[in-house]
């Protein structure tokens, strides 16, 4: 026997998919209150006529239809059409024969409303048919000598306007949190790829330059006094493996689960003098100056001041090769100030092709801190980069 496939996934979504506890919940407490005598008489009624069938018969009659308004609220959020419609024909069913007032009959409200916040295809034709029905309903009740009026049912058709509008609002009220949230999460990613390309851009063009002019030392000494190449060749591959640990840090980030970088991989105040020793062994005069007592700040201030100082001894190296430089590392109590400056023209031609974008990506993720950052050349020729970042707690 063949069996249709959409048929099947139909199926396996409703097993995946369970009935609400509380849809439940909602069924089961109205088919419980239509019989508490208290209760019974509250519902919306429309045809006050009298009842057709009495005694036993009635009673089975009326046990079934309260049972058709209450106990499809347990799949009024899971089938919304099927719902109101059943409820609605129940409902039709009870204003046709006379049955008394009851309680479930509060049923075919909320499946109205369930309709309009849950339903999300065939809105118009289910509504259509609603009113469509209601209006043949009508013109029943009226040649069975129903004494409502023209007004009456125009009347009780707005109610139920309002509630299925009622339901509505709420689905566009749902559906725009839900755009919201979207939009922010889309805006996190885009500023977590920002932030992972300025680290990317930071961390190569760092290592990279680094590792040039060690290798342009390395050429130049190894035809003149092979002896001391050695100690090139060995600070290349020290700064590539310094290149390796910060990009796997990076890479771990872009990974599908999400994780950020462990506090031991990620780049602190600490290690600015690993920078300085590291520019030292490409061959630029490096001198670290440190004021002040060290604090401990967020991880978001500690990398940030790691990239002033890694951006400012990357274009040292490449701008001025050889120039004295030098690093001020202030710590106050409400701010770090980071102050690198070069002495001296810089050079006509540098060392590596330049990017452009450090110096940018730095100022936007000093901004991101609420600090300020500023480079320039200065009056005797060099360059300055000035950064104050206020401080953090660590977290």
């Amino acid at each position: 026997m063949l069996v249709d496939a959409a048929a099947i996934r139909s199926m396996v979504r409703w097993r995946d998919r369970p009935i609400p506890l509380q849809d439940i919940a909602l069924a089961a407490g109205i088919a419980a209150l239509a019989f508490v005598p208290t209760v019974a008489h509250i519902a919306p009624e429309i045809g006050d006529l009298p009842p057709l069938f009495l005694g036993t018969s009635g009673t089975a009659i009326g046990l079934v239809l309260t049972l058709a308004l209450c106990l499809p609220l347990a799949v009024r959020t899971r089938r919304p059409a099927a719902c109101v419609l059943i409820t609605s024909g129940a409902f039709a069913v009870s204003q046709v024969l006379g049955y008394p007032n009851t309680f479930g009959k509060v049923g075919f409200l909320l499946a109205l409303y369930a309709a309009g916040a849950h339903l999300a295809r065939s809105r118009l034709g289910v509504g259509v048919v609603l009113t469509a029905s209601y209006a043949v309903l009508a013109v029943v009740l009226h040649e069975l000598g129903s004494p409502q009026r023209f007004l009456d049912y125009f009347a009780f058709y707005l109610m139920m306007a309002v509630v299925w509008l009622a339901g509505s609002g709420v689905r566009r009220w749902r559906a725009e949190g839900a755009e919201r949230e979207r939009l922010a999460a889309e805006m996190a990613a885009a500023a977590e790829r920002a932030r992972i390309a300025r680290d990317l851009h930071d961390v190569v063009t760092h290592h990279v330059t680094a590792m040039v002019v060690q290798a342009d030392a390395a050429q130049f000494v190894l035809g003149t006094a092979p002896a001391r190449a050695e100690g090139g060749l060995t600070a290349i591959s020290e700064t590539g493996r310094r290149a390796l640990t910060e990009l796997r840090a990076l890479l771990d980030v872009l990974e599908a689960t999400g994780d950020s970088p462990t506090p031991a991989r990620t780049p602190t105040m600490g290690r600015v003098g690993d920078l300085v020793e590291q520019a030292s062994m490409s061959g630029q005069p490096v001198e670290l100056t440190e004021h002040g007592v060290v604090r401990p700040q967020s991880v978001d201030v500690e990398l940030a001041a790691y990239r002033v100082v890694q951006e400012a001894l990357t274009n040292a190296i490449k701008y001025a090769t050889g120039r004295p430089t030098t690093v001020l590392v202030r710590h106050g109590e409400e701010h770090v100030e980071i102050e690198v400056t070069t002495t001296g023209p810089a050079a006509d031609t540098p060392v590596a092709p330049s990017g452009g974008r450090g110096l940018t990506g730095l100022r936007e993720r000093v901004r991101m801190l609420d600090g300020d950052l500023v480079a320039g050349p200065r009056a005797d020729g060099g360059f300055r980069v000035h950064a104050l970042i206020p401080s953090g707690t660590a977290g």
